[in-house]
């Protein structure tokens, strides 16, 4: 029988702030057996780009990343967010490394084509190392993956950190049995959005389209159960889509099944 592995993806101003960061982490240390993290960082990008006088130009909640910005995110999400916490999770006694897809050739990506709307250097992920990935991690070492890939050519590459995840856990679903958990500000899928008791707790295909058609699932929730459900068919054996406080009870939060 295969070992398990948790993947925990965690993105907006729960790595951002720092009680929330120190919360997540000390929840995220409790986590048993092999574990790994994906992280965001995109409000502390912003940030970082109007203290340089860079301009953040977004495109239906995507980044354009020109040649000023990716060297923001490049800094910020591989340098500042990463190693902020892999410290924090030594702190912790956590043997953990902080990675981007260009350390090792963990995760390749094609530059996304430039039609309709030119993202700039924005990455589309063509393959991860699954191999190295399970070396790392059955050596003792908990990966913290930075929204960083690269294309094989020097070009570092901005990434969706949701698909990051996805990716590298079917990577990974071929050495272990993967459990991936998209932590948020939100209890889960909810039914009403302003009533964090409405989540609904297992979630299949049927009920995710009865609930698009009902505008009840919208905007960002699409492509991150988009995402949830393809890693399904991937090989990963549970997706839980939860709060960042729920880490240590996942019956809690939305259950993807297919």
């Amino acid at each position: 029988m295969a070992e398990h592995l948790t993947i925990i993806k965690v993105g907006g101003k729960v790595v951002e702030e720092p009680d929330t960061l120190a919360r997540l982490l000390d929840d995220f240390s409790r986590i048993e057996g092999h574990k790994l993290l994906v992280h965001g960082g995109g409000r502390s990008a912003t940030k970082m780009a109007a203290r340089l006088g860079i301009e953040t130009r977004m495109v239906d909640g995507r980044r354009i990343t020109d040649d000023d910005m990716i060297d923001v995110v490049t800094m910020v999400y591989g340098g500042l967010v990463n190693k902020t916490i892999v410290a924090a999770l030594q702190a912790r006694g956590i043997n953990a490394l902080g990675v981007t897809g260009a350390d090792m050739n963990l995760l390749l990506s094609d530059k996304r084509v430039p039609n309709p709307i030119d993202y700039g250097w924005v990455g589309d992920v063509r393959c991860v190392d699954g191999n190295r990935f399970a070396q790392l991690i059955s050596s003792g070492i908990v990966p913290v993956v930075a929204p960083l890939t690269h294309d094989g050519l020097g070009h570092i590459l901005n990434t969706n950190a949701d698909t990051m995840a996805g990716e590298t856990a079917m990577a990974c679903a071929r050495h272990f049995d993967v459990s991936l958990v998209f932590c948020f500000e939100k209890e889960g899928v909810l039914l009403d959005e302003n009533n964090p008791d409405s989540v609904v707790p297992r979630l299949d295909p049927d009920l995710y389209a009865r609930l698009k058609a009902d505008g009840i699932v919208a905007g960002g929730m699409i492509p991150k159960l988009d995402n949830s459900f393809a890693t399904l068919r991937g090989g990963v054996k549970e997706v839980v889509i939860t709060k960042s406080d729920n880490l240590v009870d996942l019956t809690l939060g939305t259950h993807v099944m297919l």
